[in-house]
């Protein structure tokens, strides 16, 4: 249903676009016609520098609904980010006729100043009404265009609406030149003859400085390039997840209206692959909130081990030769450093093999932690398999009253229930819940078991597994 949804907004944004990109084109069409015919009739230098402005407009606005149509194609394993840069690339080709109009212009215009009998502009109706008409038409589709661009972040559809904006200004100071030249006769006054031709170098001028602003945002894209300040962003938000330790890596890349951005980030050694993966979809949702709609990738990768507190290394670098570590206690001792722990292996291996693990463990450890002068490890045998032993239950009396001995009858002290006693393989095995006291540090409670386990043992032959689980007494209890 996710895919069908976004599949369907993608085909509603691809008809939008190419609506108003050949509505766009359609005007585009009639201004250019409108513009050459009275500015070769009026002999006007402005408006026929408005219609080669136009007719590159017209250029311009078909390539802007080609490029449309070439960025709506999904991502192929030609294009894997998608056809996005065609947007780009016909906003720099746009840019780049922009300039070819603007060398034209100022020739012309230069040629004209200098001219020893000026050429004589026939004002008529008709070149004010074009001009109006232009800037009206302008209005309106620079508007429905740049609406759209925002909407669905298409550059082709923002250079389109650049340009339609740019010709609103332009034929203003073409409206200006014209009302000027009709003055100089009015008014007698020469100098006004010449204002048609500096009114299209003014024209030229305010293409000029659009042309560069739109190329290099153009270049910008295509080249990657990304704001200064968004890439702080997107680190901050992907770092503010609960889980990520650190982000090392950010990319982030624009293709049309699509923003690909990819992550990597540091996680824990200890949490499971499955959190990890909670972790990279949480980063993604939190890029998403300063990038809507962005395709990220994110990669989680283990925190470097000297980053950690040497009881995790030590973890860690157990786990990397499948062992288990526990019990580990770090002692100093004369600005010396030494390390204790219970090391658990396979009860399938023997003695020597077992060593030799352990010994390989113990070298992983000082080349990780350095500055330890010793390490004593003891071995701990853990079966490879679930263990299933056909049982029969056996009288819990004689352990519970063990039990009693062992807290002199003080009830108050821990609270036994599920006591289970069964005889298995030969061996008597015993498990009990076990209620202490809620403050207690667990520490505490944990040599309490192990005294208490040990008493059992003591009181009875062929004692097989003692298992004792703690649990803090109720308050009311």
């Amino acid at each position: 249903m996710a895919n069908g949804a976004a599949s369907s907004t993608r085909e509603e944004a691809t008809r939008e676009k190419l609506r108003v990109a050949v509505s766009s084109l359609m005007a585009a069409t009639v201004l250019t016609v409108l513009k050459l015919v009275v500015g070769i009739t009026t002999h006007s230098l402005g408006i026929l520098a408005e219609a080669a402005h136009s007719s590159l407009d017209l250029l311009a606005a078909g390539v802007t609904l080609w490029a449309v149509h070439m960025s709506s194609r999904p991502a192929d394993h030609k294009q894997t980010y998608g056809y996005g840069k065609f947007e780009t690339l016909s906003a720099l080709f746009e840019t780049l006729l922009l300039l070819v109009t603007c060398i034209w212009i100022v020739y012309e215009a230069s040629r004209r100043l200098f001219l020893p009998e000026p050429i004589v502009v026939d004002l008529s109706v008709w070149a004010f009404l074009v001009v109006i008409l232009s800037i009206v038409v302008d209005y309106s589709r620079s508007r429905a265009l740049l609406r759209v661009a925002k909407k669905y972040q298409s550059q082709a559809l923002e250079a389109d609406a650049l340009h339609f904006s740019t010709d609103i200004w332009s034929s203003c100071v073409v409206l200006f030149g014209l009302f000027c030249v009709g003055a100089e006769g009015y008014f007698n006054l020469p100098w006004l003859a010449s204002a048609d031709t500096i009114a299209a170098l003014a024209v030229a001028g305010i293409v000029v400085w659009v042309s560069l602003k739109l190329g290099k945002k153009s270049v910008d894209d295509l080249l990657d390039r990304i704001p200064k300040d968004l890439r702080d962003k997107v680190a901050h938000a992907a770092g503010q997840v609960d889980g990520v330790r650190a982000v090392t890596k950010v990319r982030m890349r624009r293709a049309g209206s699509e923003v690909f951005a990819d992550i990597t980030l540091s996680v824990g050694h200890t949490i499971s692959f499955e959190r990890a993966h909670d972790i990279a979809d949480e980063a993604a949702e939190a890029v998403r909130t300063v990038v809507p709609d962005a395709d990220v990738v994110v990669h989680a990768e283990p925190l470097a081990l000297s980053d950690h507190d040497i009881t995790t290394q030590v973890r860690i670098l157990a786990a990397r030769r499948g062992l288990g570590a526990h019990a580990i206690h770090l002692f100093e001792e004369n600005s010396q450093r030494w390390l204790q722990l219970h090391l658990e292996v396979p009860d399938s291996l023997t003695l020597e093999e077992a060593h030799r693990h352990a010994t390989s463990f113990e070298n992983d450890v000082r080349a990780g932690v350095p500055g330890l002068t010793r390490i004593v490890s003891h071995l701990e045998p853990v079966g490879d398999n679930t263990a299933i032993l056909q049982a029969e239950p056996a009288d819990a009396a004689e352990v519970l009253e063990t039990v009693d001995k062992f807290f002199h009858g003080d009830a108050s002290i821990a609270q036994l229930h599920n006591v289970k006693v069964q005889r298995a393989g030969g061996q008597t095995h015993v498990s009990f819940h076990c209620r202490l006291d809620p403050q207690m540090l667990i520490g505490d409670a944990h040599d309490l078991t192990v005294a208490l386990e040990a008493h059992i043992r003591a009181s009875a032959k062929n004692m097989g597994r003692v298992v004792i689980h703690v649990e803090p007494r109720k308050r009311d209890g």
